[in-house]
């Protein structure tokens, strides 16, 4: 213990950590009507370093090589120590972390926390939650399984029905005229290195904004009043709050305890939820599967697609849908968040959401 003090007053004296984490723990404070849907953060947070130190495991055994991939997934599986565990752990949270991403995205549209002042906060959390789909879309490829190639081939293919360059895109992203080892190398290369470099600057541009800006308050009960918006920049400050420590230190270690109980249920009895059997057979390209349909989580994609008469006028649908809900703070104005004032904005949510 007084190895333990000493150290600390050593830092304390030269970097004043005290008072930074008194600032940032039990003297920043939250409202007090703060939920369990404020606690998604901190359950990506948790899941994406466990993605992070599954992966680098992997990486260990993984060969990117359109002749050794799959082979390389099979040692994984049935011939390193424990390494079925780090791959079911993985895929498992991938599609675990998709699901918050949801989760997230919903309850910030719901209660209004897109708005001004948190215009910024929206959009690189917007963009966050595209970049995870295309993560779980590079990964896919990986184990070069059948499932894997032919559902790549379909996803890469949509964007040949793009005008004028859409021919170019699809190879472009296949680095060929089809999926084969240049789409492998590529996949590869954005999976493990260009993809988490960018993400992580940018989740650290999120949180900053999450942090500078304030915890917005959920729109709900009598005492909740709309913001009154200002020119000039003002922390959300909620002087009758709750200490974030242990308050809610506790409420979100408890939900992020709840999501990895999830997540080793799902390991360990149901993995094949996320792992068909097509993901078993290595790719081949001359034959094609009966049935291909994308992941769950690009499936209302696959579907708008049906929908349209045409590719064109489904991604067309599709991309009018996710820049509208990109720009969406500086199209709703409104200071007012409680959902029972906004009929129309929920009325077109939850038949976003049914449908």
């Amino acid at each position: 213990m007084k190895l333990q003090k000493d150290a600390m007053d050593w830092l304390d004296s030269r970097l004043g950590v005290r008072e930074l984490l008194y600032n940032n723990l039990n003297g920043y404070l939250l409202p007090r009507n703060i939920n369990i849907w404020y606690t998604l953060g901190a359950i990506l947070m948790a899941l994406l370093g466990l993605q992070f130190l599954t992966g680098i495991l992997l990486l260990i055994f993984y060969v990117p090589d359109t002749e050794k991939a799959f082979a390389s997934v099979t040692m994984i599986m049935n011939e390193v120590p424990y390494g079925w565990l780090i791959r079911y752990l993985h895929v498992v949270a991938s599609n675990l972390i998709v699901a918050f991403l949801f989760l997230h995205m919903f309850s910030v549209l719901f209660m209004g926390s897109y708005k001004r002042p948190r215009e910024l906060t929206w959009l690189s959390g917007f963009v966050l939650f595209n970049m995870g789909l295309v993560f779980c879309l590079t990964g896919y490829l990986l184990p070069w399984s059948q499932l894997s190639f032919w559902a790549t081939t379909v996803a890469t293919d949509a964007a040949g029905a793009i005008p004028v360059v859409g021919d170019f895109l699809v190879e472009f992203l296949r680095g060929g005229p089809s999926v084969g080892a240049a789409t492998l190398g590529r996949f590869f290369a954005l999976h493990v290195m260009a993809l988490p470099m960018a993400f992580l600057g940018l989740l650290g541009f999120h949180l900053f904004c999450v942090r500078r800006v304030g915890i917005s308050s959920a729109p709900f009960g009598d005492q909740y009043q709309p913001t009154e918006l200002t020119r000039s920049f003002t922390h959300d400050e909620h002087l009758d709050g709750v200490p974030f420590h242990p308050n809610y230190t506790i409420k979100e270690i408890s939900m992020v305890f709840f999501a990895l109980a999830a997540l080793v249920v799902i390991t360990f009895f149901v993995p094949w939820l996320f792992i068909p059997p097509e993901a078993l057979v290595p790719a081949n390209p001359f034959v094609t599967p009966e049935h291909i349909k994308p992941e769950w989580y690009f499936l209302w994609t696959y579907q708008v697609l049906k929908i349209f008469p045409s590719k064109l006028l489904g991604l067309s649908a599709q991309a009018a849908v996710m820049g509208l809900m990109a720009i969406l703070p500086f199209l709703d104005l409104g200071p007012e968040r409680r959902p029972a004032k906004r009929p129309i904005f929920v009325t077109i949510y939850l038949l976003g959401i049914w449908v």
